[in-house]
């Protein structure tokens, strides 16, 4: 299984490791961290930018004191927290970053097209998408009884750092072990049909509906139906969608609270 626990402020870490220590299948964490960077930011006087592709598309501008905040918030300051919170519950954890053994490795985008005062320009920065996955070293890793906990920042083609989105991430890694299901801990219940009414989860969901969705909706919540649907055509069966706020989030999810898509 591939754990995929948001960034948010509310997510309950506690809980999530403490359901994961009762689990007897082999999973792997990838998890953000953005609630802490942009905080970070905000205290260093360097809040985020985000940037909107001309086709719909958002993305946090990632210059190189952007890429420094991801190393801090991401790859140091959570991850070592899940790390000390697995330890705690007896999960055997390692922390790595992308850049680590070049576990994760993308390429670097060619330029992202926005469009400023009526006009489209091209912004270069840190940023890309994940391509390969070091599978040898997180095989090794997890046959020895340890448990991956992965983050941002991922490395390009000449060894720079960069920023990736985890969505994209976590197909890579499903591509590459054929897992056979994701859970995704959200600050919601599960997919909302209407993203300002809690109430509005849709239980279930197909593949066709996720197409449907994508064209629907804009800025992050596109780029993440454009990633759920990639995993399924590299042959996931099951997404799991659920709240990461609750006391037993991976319980809730794996007994069907929150969001299905199969």
């Amino acid at each position: 299984m591939i754990i995929k626990i948001g960034g948010g402020v509310a997510i309950n870490i506690k809980g999530i490791v403490a359901d994961l220590a009762e689990l007897d299948e082999q999973f792997l964490i990838v998890h953000g961290a953005n609630a802490v960077r942009d905080q970070l930011g905000e205290s260093l006087g360097k809040p985020k930018k985000v940037l909107t592709s001309v086709s719909g598309y958002s993305s946090v501008f990632s210059d190189e004191t952007a890429i420094d905040l991801l190393m801090m918030a991401y790859a140091g300051l959570k991850n070592k927290k899940i790390v000390e919170i697995c330890q705690q519950h007896g999960i055997n954890a390692v922390g790595l970053s992308g850049l680590d053994g070049k576990v994760v490795q993308g390429r670097r985008n060619r330029g992202i097209r926005v469009r400023e005062k009526g006009k489209v320009r091209i912004v270069h920065d840190f940023s890309g998408k994940p391509k390969t996955v070091n599978k040898a070293l997180l095989v090794l890793l997890l046959e020895n009884g340890y448990v991956p906990v992965l983050a941002i920042p991922i490395i390009d083609e000449n060894n720079f750092a960069i920023n990736s989105d985890n969505d994209d991430i976590v197909a890579v890694l499903q591509e590459t072990f054929q897992a056979k299901r994701v859970i995704q801990l959200i600050e919601a219940p599960g997919f909302l049909a209407d993203k300002n009414d809690p109430c509005s989860v849709l239980s279930e969901m197909s593949r066709d509906e996720l197409t449907k969705q994508e064209k629907q909706v804009a800025g992050r919540m596109k780029r993440k139906l454009l990633s759920l649907r990639k995993l399924f055509e590299n042959g996931v069966r099951e997404v799991l969608i659920a709240d990461g706020r609750t006391k037993h989030p991976i319980k809730d999810a794996l007994n069907g609270k929150g969001t299905t898509i199969k």
